[in-house]
């Protein structure tokens, strides 16, 4: 299924019916007095957040979502049947903004959560409201009120505790399947991931957490390079980001630093809050580098040029190697923070 996350939908309550303006009109009955009913409520447009599932795909191709007017009143103290509500089911981590104003209307982050998009009209009321001691005949009769109308934005930023970062090639998708039940597409090209893949990682027996594997960002993406920042919203809800670098490239030319400073720019240009969240070092494709010493060389190298004061990590999706460990430590740390909170 192709991903999608952002889409512009029209939404248009319905109006509710207007007022019937009757009689009651029977043999034997003279004068019988009005009789004329309320219309019925206009059908209201409501988003509700569905776990299964994780795309907007749909709203790409059906963006204007009417629901259905009212039935007005009628005779003999009939109210009009009230129409149907309308439901549109999004993915969990949907928000959802007016166009308008750029006000939020709904940030729906939990399974079943509701919002209303656009409230009915209320139907009008019948002359047997108007009836009084003075007033035994009334005409008088309203018309129904006219439902919502507005223009909104979809925008599904996924939900995820930890958040991968890295250039492409960096090995963000073999770290992912190495750790969790993701199965993201692997290969030794950039760009391989074009959609933010999420896998859940036991860390151990009580404690898991969901990562995100986003496309990989290169320098001037802020700019439009490569893909963009467009997936960046999608690291919005994360906790802590894990940053991870290419400790040996196939290209000698490449220097990993000048790559990992290229990506905390990027992110500080895109969003300050998103470049102030914890972020973790992880060096990977440590497997490459057979000699021990050469490998804590050049650790040693970036972490001294990066002026790293964080938490460091060596590891390698390909052979698993050091990920159990690091994976145990995230797990201690948004246990903590969850205590915290």
């Amino acid at each position: 299924m192709k991903f999608i996350d952002e889409a512009i939908i029209q939404v248009k309550a319905g109006d509710g019916g207007r007022g019937m303006a009757s009689f009651r009109r029977e043999k034997f009955v003279p004068m019988g007095g009005p009789d004329g009913g309320d219309g019925g409520r206009g059908g209201s447009v409501i988003a509700v957040a569905d776990r299964n599932i994780n795309t907007l795909l749909d709203f790409r191709y059906a963006r204007v979502h009417h629901a259905r007017n009212g039935e007005p009143g009628r005779g003999a103290d009939q109210y009009g049947k009230g129409a149907e509500d309308i439901v549109l089911r999004v993915p969990v981590g949907t928000l959802i903004t007016d166009l308008a104003n750029g006000g939020v209307v709904a940030d729906l982050t939990a399974d079943g959560e509701q919002a209303m998009l656009a409230k009915g009209g209320q139907g009008g009321l019948g002359n047997i409201h108007f009836k009084s001691s003075t007033n035994r005949a009334p005409r008088q009769h309203t018309l129904g009120e006219p439902g919502e109308e507005r223009e909104l934005k979809l925008e599904l930023k996924v939900l995820a505790d930890v958040g991968l970062l890295g250039m492409p090639n960096a090995g963000k998708s073999t770290f992912i399947r190495a750790v969790s039940n993701a199965r993201p597409k692997v290969a030794d090209y950039p760009f391989t991931t074009l959609h933010p893949n999420l896998g859940v990682v036991r860390a151990t027996d009580t404690v898991d957490f969901v990562i995100a594997d986003v496309p990989g960002l290169i320098e001037g993406a802020a700019d439009g390079a490569g893909l963009g920042t467009q997936f960046l919203k999608h690291l919005a809800r994360t906790r802590l980001l894990l940053h991870l670098v290419d400790i040996a490239p196939y290209d000698p030319a490449v220097d990993p630093v000048k790559d990992a400073r290229a990506i905390v720019a990027e992110l500080k240009k895109y969003d300050p809050a998103l470049h102030a969240k914890p972020r973790w070092l992880v060096l990977n494709k440590s497997d490459l580098i057979e000699d021990a010493a050469e490998r804590d060389r050049r650790v040693k190298d970036i972490k001294r040029r990066l002026r790293w004061k964080g938490p460091v990590f060596l590891v390698s999706g390909m052979s698993g190697q050091g990920c159990r460990d690091l994976v145990r430590q995230v797990g201690e740390y948004l246990a903590g923070t969850r205590e915290g909170a």
